[in-house]
């Protein structure tokens, strides 16, 4: 499968502009917006492209930021689609509640595994969810203690208003706080880069940015085995970090954007997951 490892974390606009309307009047719908994940931006782009292909008197808008970001603009007004790369907290769904008088609707719209990336050169092959949290916590500082090269550890992290940032630190340092010397990066694809150009690094982040460096095998302890981000691993849950990724609306969605989202949902829509490097929600 192949994977994108180019970056769209400063943000990314897509508008086309439909053809004139009946009688040639030149009347253009309103845009849908997407904001959100700066993991599935280039998946919400591809999404957007090809629906506007399909349909180009529609336009599509897609915006980066962090899942964060997303999710602050969903609940001031300022798009239609949130897109996340973990769930909405209860008290961000009530803050939607208060201020539009309508619960937010969830749909999980693809797949994903939370790589940890080391550099291509790195002897390290498989790491434990204790000893990721060890390092990403401080306690584990040197490569030799994990079965590498004696030399200082240089983790990378996403920045907190991402939403792989609050997954990482809900499901691998369990609510635990980071080092203060865990360097922070506003991308996966940063993280990516910085990785490829650090012998002594590693971070982690969405499968799809996997290229340049090498994605290790994550064990839930130590008699388990191994297990690497794939298709078949994260659609079984096999391994540790799947997860889903998902659109958010303010209450159902209109019938414009439901027809979109009903398309991303479709066996058309599906297949662009894989094509970009995630994995589809369902496959037909």
């Amino acid at each position: 499968m192949k994977k994108l490892g180019y970056g769209f974390s400063l943000i990314f606009l897509l508008a086309i502009w439909g053809c004139g309307g009946s009688g040639g009047s030149g009347t253009i719908a309103r845009s849908i917006t997407i904001k959100g994940s700066d993991t599935m931006v280039i998946l919400g782009q591809r999404w957007a492209e090809t629906y506007m292909k399909i349909h180009p008197d529609k336009r599509i808008q897609v915006t980066g930021g962090g899942s964060g970001t997303g999710i602050a603009a969903l609940i001031n007004g300022g798009t239609d689609i949130c897109e996340a790369s973990r769930p909405m907290k209860e008290k961000e769904k009530e803050m939607v509640r208060k201020r539009h008088g309508k619960d937010v609707t969830e749909i999980p719209v693809a797949l994903d595994g939370v790589a940890v990336y080391v550099p291509q050169s790195s002897r390290i092959k498989t790491l434990t969810q204790a000893q990721l949290k060890s390092i990403y916590t401080g306690t584990i500082t040197n490569w030799r203690d994990v079965g590498g090269d004696d030399r200082r550890i240089v983790a990378y992290s996403r920045e907190n208003n991402s939403g792989t940032y609050v997954f990482f630190k809900e499901h691998v340092l369990n609510n635990e706080d980071f080092a203060r010397d865990i360097q922070t990066l506003p991308g996966t694809a940063a993280v990516v880069n910085a990785v490829s150009k650090d012998p002594a690094s590693l971070g982690y982040g969405g499968i799809a940015y996997a290229s340049g460096i090498k994605a290790i095998a994550i064990k839930q302890d130590e008699e388990s085995d191994g297990v690497i981000p794939s298709l078949e691993t994260v659609e079984s849950g096999q391994y540790p970090l799947s997860r889903q990724l998902f659109f958010y609306t303010v209450g159902p969605p209109s019938e414009e954007i439901k027809i979109f989202i009903d398309w991303v949902l479709s066996s058309e829509g599906q297949k662009i997951c894989e094509a970009v490097g995630y994995y589809p929600l369902v496959r037909k």
